[in-house]
């Protein structure tokens, strides 16, 4: 029986090899422990959030089930986002990879390293758009009892 809970993580790139980029994540994600892949979005180009100039993005969700805790994934995420270059040097400003977990299951966490559900996830269409085609595609849960 599966215990893992779904989660919605946002990939965005707009540095480089944007869709290689992407790829990488999707790749590595389906790799983590404890993890399964179980959807992605159609990859969309979107122009660029906040006050720094910069070129656009390519953004995409994907559907994971996993079994780590909301920290364990966030230190995987960072870790393939540093496989990519990724530095974090300017708030709001260009980056080879983002990943960004949207929602975690049921869960609602708020604590310095992470807040879920995502802030920004009222403000971003195409985070709503992907997740309602992410919810299109992706199979029931099973129940407790299978």
């Amino acid at each position: 029986m599966w215990t893992g809970e779904r989660v919605y993580v946002a990939l965005g790139s707009n540095v480089g090899e944007r869709e290689g980029h992407l790829a990488h994540a999707r790749a590595r994600l389906a790799t983590l422990p404890r993890t399964r892949l179980v959807a992605a979005s159609r990859v969309e180009q979107t122009a660029p959030l906040g006050p720094v100039p910069q070129d656009p993005y390519l953004n995409q969700m994907v559907l994971l089930e996993t079994g780590l805790t909301p920290a364990e994934l966030l230190r995987h995420l960072h870790a393939i986002e540093a496989e990519r270059g990724r530095a974090r040097r300017v708030r709001w400003g260009p980056r080879t990879l983002d990943l960004d977990i949207v929602r975690f299951g049921d869960r609602e966490v708020r604590d310095a390293e992470l807040t879920v559900p995502h802030p920004e996830l009222a403000h971003r269409d195409f985070w709503l758009r992907e997740i309602a085609e992410l919810d299109a595609a992706a199979p029931p849960l099973p129940s407790p009892h299978d």
